[in-house]
């Protein structure tokens, strides 16, 4: 984090405000309007996730269980078209949960990103 020569001074900065990265969503380039995967990035912190969820729109939404495909790409084979906006629930081994509401928004598209606001 200092140049070289300059560690004392970083020292002597007292408290430093870290910023980590929003969680991303990119939609795997396979997915289609019944088919979902995508790769979360940049989870900070509270260990490996034991569950990922999804929430549609519309009448009767209620969070859908994804499964782990491979890595942290996780995938939710529903039958019928997706709606959207959707909403991702993660929850991590310790038990502690975080939300990214509505990040796959209306008219998603295969192989986009979708940022988050939130992280561990």
């Amino acid at each position: 984090m200092a140049k070289p020569g300059q560690s004392d001074k970083l020292r002597g900065a007292g408290r430093l405000p870290i910023q980590y990265t929003p969680l991303t969503f990119v939609v795997d380039a396979g997915s289609n309007q019944e088919y979902l995967a995508v790769l979360i990035k940049y989870q900070n912190g509270d260990g490996d996730l034991s569950a990922v969820e999804l929430m549609q729109t519309g009448d009767g939404a209620a969070w859908t269980p994804m499964q782990q495909s491979w890595g942290a790409v996780w995938k939710l084979n529903s039958g019928s078209p997706l709606q959207a906006p959707m909403s991702i629930r993660l929850t991590s081994s310790s038990g502690k949960q975080v939300t990214a509401n509505n990040v796959i928004p209306d008219g998603w598209k295969p192989g986009a990103s979708y940022q988050s606001a939130v992280n561990f």
